[in-house]
């Protein structure tokens, strides 16, 4: 979708008024009318991209409360004067507006803003927005009503790329994987596999399981929360609706990240939530990431593994793999098998959709269930 497409879409400028009801949502308190839903926005240097974000939020159809609680992270732009600049627009179209922030030399993080931002609104549930982002008009009224159906959960929605055709792979992959992937494919490189910029959830929920860790800059409170969500038995849920514009830029925080923090984030929920429950397991890839898998694993767990498997015939034809790290004596030697010598349960260490639907193919030939049969840990 091109960005004139989006701006002529979110456009219009006479939205419909929301209807402010008397009802005070259960377990809210304050000497503010609680609302439905509280629209939480961390901001930092977002000038730029902010008329498009409040627009976007201006539009929503929802006929429930809504406040808007935004947390400047010591900006060094205009974001908090933009913000205020639609405070009257948006009040006067009935969503009540919160601005706070601080003004210290450095930004104290996502996560502390995210918090910052939840703390000073009261809203039963929560709609995530990064302020780069462009929500559509269905979004709050559809993952509102998700959200009553599905308790406890972590809801989701498709996503629109801007630009047009950045990061394909990831794109589709956050848009096509199925519900119960949902669940099967938390431990992939991708990250949450409900992506945070489309996050929904009730406030009681966010606060059993948060709030977000404050470590700052390179630090996934994004996955940390996801992981920890799960671990308290919350559910997964995506509207299969494009409810968000997904903005791609340099500048996001997500590249802060270093890919070594989120790889032993993600080895140690597989051996939390899934190796700790087999008794031996074949690794998929015999080459570089296969091996990285397997040193990372706790001494228990590499007891564990019984094979690496693979298509190519060097590594097949040489046998095995010596774990040289090992201070054992002799040093560990785990056969390296052709696939279709290997037996499952499988740890999937290839890229997904990299290699032409050959993987996928050769997944579908031995008649394997995902999450039962196989993980992906790409």
């Amino acid at each position: 979708m091109s960005g004139g497409a989006c701006e002529q879409r979110c456009g219009d400028s006479n939205p419909p008024k929301r209807l402010r009801t008397d009802t005070r949502p259960e377990g809210t308190e304050g000497d503010r009318d609680a609302v439905h839903v509280s629209i939480v926005m961390p901001v930092y240097n977002a000038s730029c991209w902010l008329d498009a974000c409040l627009q976007g939020i201006l539009q929503q159809d929802f006929t429930g409360s809504m406040e808007l609680s935004v947390f400047d992270d010591a900006s060094t732009d205009d974001s908090k004067d933009v913000v205020e600049g639609w405070r009257e627009r948006l009040e006067t179209r009935g969503i009540s507006v919160l601005i706070s922030g601080h003004s210290s030399a450095q930004p104290r993080g996502v996560g502390y803003a995210k918090n910052k931002a939840i703390a000073q609104s009261c809203g039963k549930y929560l709609c995530f927005q990064d302020a780069d982002d462009i929500m559509l008009p269905q979004r709050v009224r559809l993952q509102y009503v998700a959200s009553l159906i599905h308790l406890n959960t972590l809801i989701g929605c498709r996503v629109e790329r801007l630009p047009e055709g950045s990061t394909e792979r990831y794109t589709r992959w956050i848009n096509t994987i199925s519900q119960d992937q949902l669940i099967t494919q938390v431990y992939t490189s991708h990250g949450p596999t409900v992506v945070m910029p489309t996050w929904f959830c009730s406030r009681d929920w966010f606060f059993k399981v948060g709030p977000f860790d404050e470590g700052g800059k390179g630090v996934p409170e994004d996955l940390l929360f996801f992981y920890q969500s799960l671990r308290q038995g919350g559910g997964l849920y995506r509207v299969d609706q494009c409810l968000l514009v997904y903005r791609y830029h340099e500048k996001a925080t997500t590249h802060s990240v270093k890919e070594e923090t989120i790889w032993k984030l993600r080895v140690d929920f597989l051996q939390e939530r899934v190796l700790s429950q087999w008794q031996s397991f074949t690794i998929w890839n015999a080459g570089k990431q296969g091996r990285k898998l397997y040193r990372c694993l706790s001494p228990t767990n590499q007891k564990k593994v019984r094979a690496f498997c693979d298509v190519d015939e060097n590594k097949i034809q040489k046998g095995f793999y010596t774990y040289e790290e090992s201070k054992e004596i002799p040093k560990p030697k785990i056969p390296v098998l052709h696939y279709t010598a290997a037996s499952a349960p499988f740890v999937i260490c290839v890229k997904l959709d990299m290699t032409g639907g050959v993987l996928e193919e050769n997944l579908n030939s031995l008649q394997l269930k995902e999450g039962t049969d196989y993980y992906h840990f790409n």
